[in-house]
């Protein structure tokens, strides 16, 4: 897991293609005023999903993972935390869709961070995550990088 702000991203740029794209995505003027829903940066390699949701507690929220992308996820407003644990060791709790490159587990958080509006988080393959911890409404963006 990553945790900075969105003024430092430049710095992770070299870690995987499409990094740069994405974060150039995060920091396009009038994000905060795009439609919700998918929005394409590099075809199916690189893509955001922006959202307004409400924010849950964290025994209504379960772990979840990716194998074939990592998530950068940006707050633009709202209260924030984000659950991490890491990914070995822990049990499905459904069986992996690979179309929705989704997987839930059980067990919890090793650890919660805050994250405030103008930060982001990113989740590798090998970490387990627990997004949309918080009370009230959230406007985030989800950006999905491949990673393979």
């Amino acid at each position: 897991m990553i945790l900075d702000t969105l003024e430092n991203a430049a710095k992770y740029a070299g870690l995987k293609m499409g990094i740069s794209e994405a974060f150039g995505f995060l920091d396009q003027p009038g994000l905060a005023e795009l439609p919700d829903g998918k929005h394409e940066i590099l075809g199916s390699r690189v893509y955001a999903t922006i959202a307004h949701e409400n924010g849950r507690s964290v025994s209504d929220a379960q772990l979840e993972g990716h194998r074939k992308h990592l998530d950068i996820q940006y707050v633009i407003s709202g209260d924030e935390s984000m659950g991490w644990a890491p990914r070995e060791g822990l049990l499905n709790s459904t069986e992996y869709d690979a179309e929705k490159d989704l997987e839930f587990f059980k067990g919890a958080a090793e650890s919660i961070v805050c994250v405030p509006p103008g930060s982001f988080a990113v989740f590798l393959p090998t970490d387990a995550h627990l997004p949309l911890i918080g009370d009230g409404p959230i406007h985030k963006v989800v950006v999905k990088v491949a990673v393979g």
